[in-house]
């Protein structure tokens, strides 16, 4: 997975992904790439992917959080356009640090499932 990856492109869905796909997505991912369940060779990567897709999850499952995302992307392709890559690490960053204009905290996407 690249770092300038969209959290879209992360859990590998459109951006019209359902709840429901993007739920599937993330239990598919997280099967394979929990460091609980990887070769002991692969656990220190396989941890950094998870902590990726997880980010990812906790976002676009709470519509929110995919608001607020979404809005990020959409405003940085209007000031930035035709820079995906500048566009794809901003907005991921901006989603690994926990969106600082929304910090509403869900139970249901705290937890790995």
């Amino acid at each position: 997975m690249a770092s300038t990856a969209s959290l879209y492109e992360v859990l590998g869905i459109p951006m019209s992904a359902s709840c429901h796909e993007i739920k599937a997505a993330y239990r598919r991912l997280a099967r394979m790439c929990h460091p609980d369940v990887v070769a002991i060779g692969r656990k220190e990567t396989s941890a950094n992917e998870f902590m990726k897709i997880h980010a990812a999850y906790s976002t676009l499952s709470d519509p929110d959080k995919r608001a607020c995302y979404d809005r990020e992307i959409y405003r940085h392709r209007r000031g930035h356009y035709g820079s995906s890559a500048l566009t794809s690490a901003t907005a991921m960053r901006t989603a690994m640090s926990g969106f600082a204009a929304c910090t509403k905290r869900n139970w249901e996407t705290d937890q790995c499932w």
